[in-house]
């Protein structure tokens, strides 16, 4: 249990060691004048996914710029916690880089991090609530590297590369990998939006990605028939509808 309760618990996360000895200290130091705990410290995205889903931060200190998965993406994962923390980003970025932030109402601290200025931010993070969504996405236009499905509390990242269709199924969307199915809390028409080089649509309801269609084939049935497609490593055949037969075209050619 923690020593107090009523301590802000936060998580530090960054890729250089020396970044996070300096935030560790420089919380030490404030504890002084506000109850704060640090529950944990992350080198990297996997990492800091994984302690916020077993250690509940209020607070995320989270460095953006990290190899393989960045803050920015981070960020959009921790929102599927059940219990999502409030987000400081910890940047080394230009004045003009850092307007975006200030325009979408995202909290940040500059590198080299002052006291001061920490101080004022966990201060603020009491009563913060996450940052929107829509906010991050304007940060971080590119696509993202991985999607997300919460199982029991944590969070489980699914490599774009990996995922061989996305279908939307009531009010989540299955993406289905070679090994297993997946349940996310996506919009399909955004997933399209936002990967449409890797994914076409085959149907009202899914989308497969380019590269693990084997072709396709017609299947006879009462009426005239219709084309399914064929899928590299995987049994199961995905019907195409009428409205995208094109897309049997296209990629076949």
């Amino acid at each position: 249990m923690n020593a107090n309760p009523q301590a802000l618990r936060i998580l530090v996360v960054d890729d250089e060691l020396p970044a996070r000895r300096r935030l560790r200290e420089l919380v030490a130091d404030l504890s002084d004048r506000l109850v704060l705990e640090v529950v944990g410290e992350a080198a990297n995205g996997q990492q800091a996914l994984e302690l916020a889903g077993m250690q509940a931060p209020d607070v995320v200190l989270l460095d953006i710029r990290m190899p393989e998965i960045d803050g920015l993406e981070v960020a959009r994962h921790l929102q599927k916690l059940p219990r999502s923390p409030a987000i400081v980003f910890t940047t080394a970025y230009d004045a003009y880089a850092l307007k975006a932030f200030e325009v979408h109402a995202v909290d940040y601290l500059l590198k080299p991090i002052r006291a001061a200025r920490l101080e004022e931010a966990l201060t603020r993070a009491r009563a913060a609530k996450p940052p929107a969504d829509e906010a991050l996405r304007m940060l971080r236009p590119d696509a993202r590297t991985n999607l997300c499905a919460q199982e029991r509390g944590r969070i489980h990242l699914i490599p774009i590369a990996e995922i061989v269709y996305l279908k939307a199924e009531l009010k989540y969307v299955t993406a289905r990998t070679g090994a297993r199915d997946f349940l996310l809390e996506e919009s399909l028409t955004r997933l399209e939006q936002e990967f449409a080089d890797r994914f076409v649509r085959i149907h009202r309801n899914c989308l497969v990605a380019r590269e693990a269609i084997r072709g396709f084939e017609r299947v006879q049935d009462e009426g005239e028939g219709h084309w399914v497609v064929v899928l590299n490593g995987i049994d199961e055949m995905l019907a195409v509808s009428r409205r995208q037969q094109h897309v049997v075209r296209e990629i076949a050619r």
